[in-house]
């Protein structure tokens, strides 16, 4: 991957909420741009976001590049959130990436700035453990409660 050009460590960490059922999908959220196409804003993760979504459909690729991508839904209510680059093609590999093959549609999801410890400063990348418990009951019902505010 190529992010040695570029760097994500001054990003704001989020949580991502599916818009139609207020679900928490990712606690390791962060905007992000199709590479492809730079006018289309998406939300992308680092790690798979367990008991949140799954796999719906067929792998299919994109018109504008050749990555092979698969649609995830929220298990919440069904509805179609994003997508998992299942293989990315070479183009966007070397392109500027953040290393995230997990995308969520802006029109789908909404996200929350995570807090860092002192509960007053937003959570950076930069300062986010490289593997965090994404499953741990605790933050989902945290994150649950900042999603219905």
């Amino acid at each position: 991957m190529s992010t040695s050009s570029c760097s994500f460590e001054d990003r704001c960490v989020s949580i991502l909420c599916c818009k139609f059922c207020k679900q928490v999908l990712s606690s390791r959220g962060m905007k992000a741009v199709l590479l492809a196409d730079t006018e289309i804003d998406l939300f992308s993760t680092d790690i798979p976001p367990t008991n949140a979504v799954d796999f719906i459909g067929r792998c299919y690729f994109t018109e504008i590049c050749k990555c092979k991508l698969k649609d995830i839904a929220c298990l919440k209510c069904g509805n179609i959130v994003g997508y998992h680059v299942i293989v990315p093609c070479c183009s966007c590999l070397l392109s500027c990436n953040n290393g995230h093959f997990w995308m969520f549609h802006s029109q789908a999801v909404y996200d929350i700035n995570r807090l860092d410890a002192t509960g007053v400063n937003f959570l950076l990348w930069g300062n986010l453990p490289e593997i965090e418990e994404n499953t741990d009951e605790d933050t989902l019902d945290i994150s649950a409660e900042e999603c219905i505010r």
